[in-house]
């Protein structure tokens, strides 16, 4: 089993979706190239029988196997949205145990909450998350303005925890990129060392299956899947 924790340089970068197409990629669609699961340590947001991410993924790419170890009703950081709803906090134990139940896939996906330092239970982090597992950390990514300061500040903060950064993903790439976007592509491995590994179209994350699924292997770089499958 290997293991990748994603994060994202803040909220609503398009971090469901390009983990999504990262287990359709990694499944080739049908499930035959790699068994993936997919573990989201702790959801916001929702209430107890709404869909949440996790739905989300499962819709897009057909992963089969989920876990979901906690879920707080308000849509805040995980501990504050805990601390209101007067419900136990999340803890690093569960967390682990959930994703090592897991075993018998090829690849386990780890999507986290936010960005890499959100508080996920007080003090634990997902950059505690990815410690523990010994997992690199994919980080999704904005294509616009300010995205270059929030990479680095992202990539910075797993590097100093001695953490591997697997790639940048942009999770939500514009129809008609402007300036600033074609820059920040270039900027963004000049600037973090770390390389583009995928890129995501805006809106994939409302196509259908069939079409998502077809599609998502063209939006990651063919060497650094391999180097994935080859884990």
């Amino acid at each position: 089993m290997s293991v990748i924790v994603v994060t994202g340089t803040s909220t609503d970068v398009g971090k469901t979706v390009a983990t999504a197409a990262l287990a359709a990629t990694l499944t080739g669609g049908d499930g035959r190239d790699a068994s993936v699961a997919v573990c989201k340590p702790v959801q916001t947001g929702v209430g107890v029988d709404e869909p949440g991410d996790l739905a989300e993924i499962v819709r897009l790419a057909g992963v089969r196997d989920t876990r979901e170890v906690l879920r707080y009703p308000d849509p805040l950081a995980p501990e504050t949205a805990a601390t209101r709803a007067g419900m136990a906090p999340a803890t690093l134990g569960p967390i682990v145990a959930a994703v090592r139940e897991l075993h018998d896939h090829d690849h386990v996906l780890v999507e986290g909450a936010g960005g890499v330092l959100v508080r996920l239970g007080p003090d634990l982090t997902l950059l505690d998350v990815a410690d523990a597992l010994q997992a690199p950390v994919l980080v999704v990514v904005g294509a616009g303005l300010g995205t270059l300061n929030h990479t680095e500040l992202t990539v910075g903060a797993v590097t100093d925890r001695g953490l591997r950064v697997a790639g940048l993903v942009i999770g939500s790439w514009p129809a008609q990129p402007g300036l600033a976007e074609e820059c920040n592509r270039t900027d963004l491995p000049r600037l973090t060392g770390v390389d583009v590994v995928g890129v995501v179209p805006e809106g994939a994350g409302a196509w259908d299956r069939d079409a998502f699924c077809a599609a998502a292997p063209t939006w990651f770089v063919p060497d650094w899947v391999q180097s994935v499958r080859s884990v």
